[in-house]
């Protein structure tokens, strides 16, 4: 066997790293995500009241059909998210438009268990 004289013995992965971009810490991905999922639509639901007809009275339902509910008219409506109550609030008119004021709102992990509950 010959010796081998001057021979680099540096481990050949240093010269990728120095490629490789540096991965972003664990806080930095979370603010990404946080980011991404603060831009999402969601579709904002404002439930006047309810309740149960016979599906035969459905099948009567028409033009100018009228349907009455128990609720009173000065009873707050529900301001709702993923078909989840996240708070309540009143009618305003704004223009030619209906809005909501909201009156009462749920706690930011009220809001979260909202958008992520399953319907």
């Amino acid at each position: 066997m010959v010796p081998v004289a001057n021979v680099d013995h540096r481990p050949i992965i240093s010269w990728v790293a120095v490629l490789q971009a540096p991965k972003p810490s664990k806080a930095e991905a979370a603010s990404g995500e946080l980011s991404r999922i603060l831009r999402l639509e969601v579709p904002v639901i404002v439930k006047l009241a309810h309740r149960k007809l016979l599906l035969s009275e459905v099948m009567r339902l028409g033009a100018g059909a009228i349907i009455e509910f128990s609720k009173r008219n000065d009873e707050p409506l529900e301001l709702m998210i993923n078909n989840k109550t996240i708070g309540l609030g009143e009618t305003v008119k704004i223009g030619e438009n209906f809005g909501l004021r909201i009156t009462q709102i749920g706690d930011v992990k009220q809001l979260i268990a909202a958008l992520g509950a399953k319907s």
